[in-house]
């Protein structure tokens, strides 16, 4: 306990069976509309600022949407759940990383899988509005910031729960397993975008930092080494990968928050799979779909995800709880 061993996902069509099609399907070719959102700009602390997008139609609930790596509040599965989230009557907000709403940032740094104070102020902009429940959902490195949230800071205690999905749990597990055969199409995608960001830093900021390994960059071990880890504070790669990974502070998981990571997401390692952890642990659930592939778990005859639908569905199970 908490392992959920028999997850109801079923693939829709034998195809999808195939981690990579339904993936790749979902992430690039599936046709979805963020819904008509405002956007509030929130200064931070430091002089930098976060683009929050919302829509506040309910003011006792709230579902809070949190992207992937190099994503956005528009991604595909940010829209479906925002849809899903709306027509189940709670308000959705989708908040953007540094660089990420379509502006570039002001500072040297971006953001990493282990972003807590970005987190922390954007949460107290949602609470800020009023809301008595707030729910978390969190994709891939949006899941992974969840946790590190709830592993590391004190929660308010309208947060009420949270699902995660497709969420690499060790960081280095991740990396390594994305040099392997197909998945190194991901990880070209990855580093293509990251270094074209790095090269705008590189200009924005000349100084900050030995920019000359830029054209050569091939892995995230890379990435990680001569740039995530000292433009954010770490002293290089391996530092970055434990203070980074959920892993290191989920024991510290204090409010119900649901794992589901599909057993065929081509983005995760062995060591993402927490199954002896949850087993005996009050808080973290864990639920391992055969299938899904990465961000993706599509469904028959409709437009919606299995993760949004399982995620109201923990919350509602939650609530029936307290």
């Amino acid at each position: 306990m908490p392992i959920i061993k028999n997850s109801a996902y079923e693939v829709p069509w034998l195809i999808y069976k195939n981690p990579h099609i339904s993936t790749i399907h979902i992430g690039r070719f599936k046709k979805t509309y963020p819904p008509e959102y405002e956007r509030e700009r929130l200064e931070l602390c430091d002089g930098d600022f976060l683009d929050i997008d919302f829509s506040l139609q309910n003011k006792d609930r709230a579902v809070v949407l949190c992207h992937g790596l190099e994503g956005g509040s528009t991604r595909t599965y940010n829209n479906t759940s925002a849809k899903y989230f709306l027509e189940n009557d709670f308000s959705v907000f989708a908040w953007n990383n540094r660089s990420c709403s379509g502006e570039m940032n002001r500072l040297p740094k971006l953001y990493h899988h282990g972003v807590i104070d970005d987190f922390d102020e954007m949460i107290n902009f949602v609470l800020g509005k009023g809301l008595k429940e707030i729910y978390l959902l969190g994709f891939s490195m949006g899941g992974a910031q969840i946790m590190n949230y709830l592993g590391s800071k004190k929660r308010d205690d309208r947060i009420k729960a949270a699902v995660v999905v497709s969420t690499p749990i060790q960081l280095k597990s991740s990396a390594e397993t994305l040099k392997n055969g197909f998945n190194r199409v991901y990880l070209k995608n990855f580093t293509y975008k990251i270094a074209k960001k790095l090269r705008a830093k590189s200009v924005q900021f000349p100084e900050a930092l030995d920019w000359s390994r830029l054209n050569s960059i091939k892995t995230f071990d890379e990435i990680d080494e001569y740039f995530t880890a000292p433009l954010h504070g770490f002293k290089d790669k391996e530092d970055y990968y434990k203070k980074a990974s959920p892993g290191f502070v989920m024991e510290n998981i204090k409010v119900p928050t649901l794992i589901l990571n599909s057993l065929d997401d081509p983005f995760l390692g062995k060591e993402c799979y927490p199954i002896s952890f949850a087993e005996n642990h009050e808080f973290v659930y864990l639920e391992i779909p055969k299938h899904g592939g990465h961000c993706a778990f599509p469904m028959k005859n409709s437009n919606y995800s299995f993760s949004e639908i399982r995620a109201l569905e923990f919350y509602l199970e939650q609530k029936s709880h307290r």
